[in-house]
């Protein structure tokens, strides 16, 4: 059982555990494993969970982000298309070889990635959010809220993760798979501070439910696809360097073009602010114009030309901007202002993430690691490392 816990950083987990909140979770760290790992680039939903499903960076996998700049049409395209994953998912090569596997995600957006090549002869790949509609050929399952007992739940909400983690509970009850994915939703993270009264609720109902998934006999595995941070000032208003308007000011209008790679169907969550930001350079200017004055502005923690954040960030060449701008801890990097619906905040601070200071991620296991894993543990962890522990590294597996 693999659960993905999206936008877990590691401030929930210390928090839940230091108050008690984790009982399971914190025998999971005693007994099993646990550190602390790294998430793909940009520290986004979709990059990090194809990553997660396949072991590798984006560089292999070719997802950058949940939205990007198709440069052979000009057009923005959301990375939800089993076409743009450029290899195969460890899910899909275990359905190939005739074990049955189920990923389970709590928002739609995911559902058609992580399924790509699963075969659902014997297998099951759905969403949450469309429980209600899940059919045998489409999803490999039907009648999912009749398994729960639980009505369909608000894609706004603590419930979607929690009936994605219930779900996975009767299927190991009734029809256990030998490999389950499931990936959550960051709605709580998104609202929620650590110590909030939501959020403790919600880690609370996340203990729970992977304390009985052990208690069934599964190895469960609990890591991130990101983290999150507070991206406002000490007002409330969001801190926010809205970066296609300087561009715009300083060098013309239509010279450059500030791409948004968080930016999903959920913009309630986050408004489609983060920590991570591409550049498309036009005739009229250069990468080294846009680095020179992005440089000078406050709250950017990096600022690389293409070929380096590859190099660096281990991200597909043919999906990148000519430029790549990364924002600090605390702030959030935008378009234009008059582009972002600040509304949808509903008066909330507003938390987010994408850049490297939401790259830490929780990384645990609910049995001890084999001594070749706990030897190569020493070493840099990686959040899409989790499948090749959790199946290849612990005790529980001879």
């Amino acid at each position: 059982m693999v659960v993905c816990v999206d936008g877990g950083d590691p401030a929930y987990f210390d928090h839940a555990r230091s108050a008690g909140i984790v009982p399971n979770i914190a025998t999971f760290e005693e007994q099993g494993f646990g550190a602390i790992a790294k998430s793909a680039m940009p520290s986004l939903t979709n990059p990090n969970n194809v990553s997660i499903i396949t072991g590798t960076p984006p560089s292999v996998h070719g997802i950058s982000g949940n939205h990007f700049l198709d440069k052979a049409t000009g057009a923005g395209v959301m990375m939800n298309d089993p076409k743009l994953v450029r290899c195969e998912s460890v899910l899909a090569g275990f359905s190939r070889l005739g074990a049955r596997v189920v990923a389970i995600t709590a928002k739609e957006k995911l559902r058609r990635i992580l399924g790509k090549g699963v075969d659902l002869t014997n297998s099951a790949v759905f969403s949450a959010e469309h429980a209600d509609v899940c059919a045998m050929g489409e999803h490999g399952i039907d009648n999912v809220l009749d398994l729960t007992g639980r009505p369909l739940p608000d894609v706004y909400s603590a419930d979607l993760s929690l009936f994605s983690l219930e779900t996975a509970v009767k299927l190991l009850q009734n029809d256990p798979p030998l490999l389950m994915y499931v990936s959550l939703t960051d709605y709580i993270q998104h609202k929620y501070a650590p110590g909030a009264p939501e959020s403790d609720s919600f880690f609370a109902g996340l203990d729970d439910a992977v304390g009985r998934m052990a208690d069934l006999g599964a190895v469960v595995a609990v890591t991130a696809d990101h983290g999150m941070n507070d991206k406002s000032k000490p007002d409330g208003t969001p801190n926010v360097v809205f970066l296609q308007d300087l561009l715009d000011t300083r060098l013309g209008a239509r010279t450059t073009k500030v791409v948004l790679p968080i930016t999903d169907p959920y913009v309630v969550h986050h408004g489609s602010l983060g920590g991570f930001v591409r550049v498309y350079c036009e005739d009229r200017t250069t990468p080294e114009k846009v680095m020179n004055i992005v440089r000078t502005l406050p709250g950017i923690a990096e600022v690389l030309d293409a070929a380096t954040a590859c190099a660096q960030l281990d991200l597909p060449p043919d999906r990148e901007g000519d430029v790549v701008v990364i924002a600090d801890a605390g702030t959030a990097l935008g378009s234009s202002e008059a582009f972002h619906d600040l509304s949808a905040l509903g008066g909330h601070r507003l938390r987010s993430h994408g850049g490297l200071a939401e790259r830490r991620v929780p990384f645990i296991l609910s049995v001890p690691l084999n001594d070749e894993y706990a030897a190569r543990a020493d070493g840099p962890i990686r959040n899409y490392d989790i499948l090749d522990y959790a199946l290849n590294g612990t005790t529980a597996f001879r």
